[in-house]
């Protein structure tokens, strides 16, 4: 059973443990007007302040071992504390179908009728994932007081060049957001990850085909990368902000 849920939060982005890039270094500049120009070019920031809670639907593969595992994913985000995620994952001709959730300092997982705690490393590393899910999507957490932030010198990414922030998450880990200079829309993540067997990789996940949701750009494909190998392929079938979520959806599952 546990070998499903290592699959699962590795797709949804609920394993990153780690650092950015030991090359990174930072200089004086101010990363601020970035930030400014990236929430314009995701809606604004009136659009985006509005859309703290939001559903994403979307399908794609994992690769395991050299095979392939077909997943599903429909995941609802409040803020940067609550997150409920149904799924539906297949891998070596076997079906599952499960939830996780996170509600504060509590959490829970579901795999058919069995449903157990997390525990603390549980919820500290579906905290983490949570933010990182949720900081390329919106940016303006980056301009509270739980980041802190350093700009380093530009990359290229896909051969463009592109603006690079370190950042230190409210946890005290590090990964590294990417901000395409032309289109100042996030394109790139990177930070170390945690497999199956608690092995660590670097995970870089680039985000591309961006379509507007009711005003809100999301980048619609997302790619993952481990140690330079194809990991993961993700592609948005519905994003959608939620005004007021099920009362009872962040509790624990039934």
């Amino acid at each position: 059973m546990n070998r499903y849920f290592g699959i699962l939060v590795a797709v949804v982005g609920l394993s990153v443990v780690g650092s950015v890039p030991e090359s990174a270094r930072g200089d004086d500049k101010d990363p601020m007007p970035i930030l400014d120009k990236a929430i314009k070019a995701l809606g604004g920031e009136e659009k985006l302040a509005k859309g703290t809670t939001f559903l994403v639907k979307s399908k794609g593969n994992v690769t395991i071992n050299g095979n392939e595992a077909p997943v599903k994913l429909a995941t609802t985000t409040q803020g940067l504390d609550r997150q409920q995620t149904e799924f539906e994952v297949e891998f070596n001709g076997d079906s599952l179908k499960g939830v996780m959730v996170l509600n504060g300092k509590k959490g829970w997982r579901k795999f058919g009728e069995n449903i157990m705690d997390l525990d603390d490393e549980g919820l500290a590393t579906a905290r983490q994932g949570l933010y990182l899910m949720v900081v390329p999507t919106m940016i303006l957490p980056l301009k509270g007081k739980d980041f802190k932030l350093e700009l380093v010198p530009e990359e290229k990414v896909s051969g463009k060049p592109a603006d690079v922030i370190k950042v230190t998450g409210p946890d005290g880990k590090l990964f590294t957001l990417y901000i395409d200079k032309e289109t100042s829309l996030p394109t790139k993540l990177i930070a170390k990850v945690q497999g199956m067997q608690g092995e660590e990789f670097v995970q870089e996940t680039t985000y591309s085909n961006y379509k507007d949701f009711d005003g809100i750009k999301r980048a619609t494909k997302t790619e993952s990368l481990r140690d330079g190998t194809l990991f993961s392929k993700q592609e948005v079938t519905e994003f959608k902000v939620i005004d007021k979520p099920a009362a009872d959806l962040f509790d624990e599952p039934k």
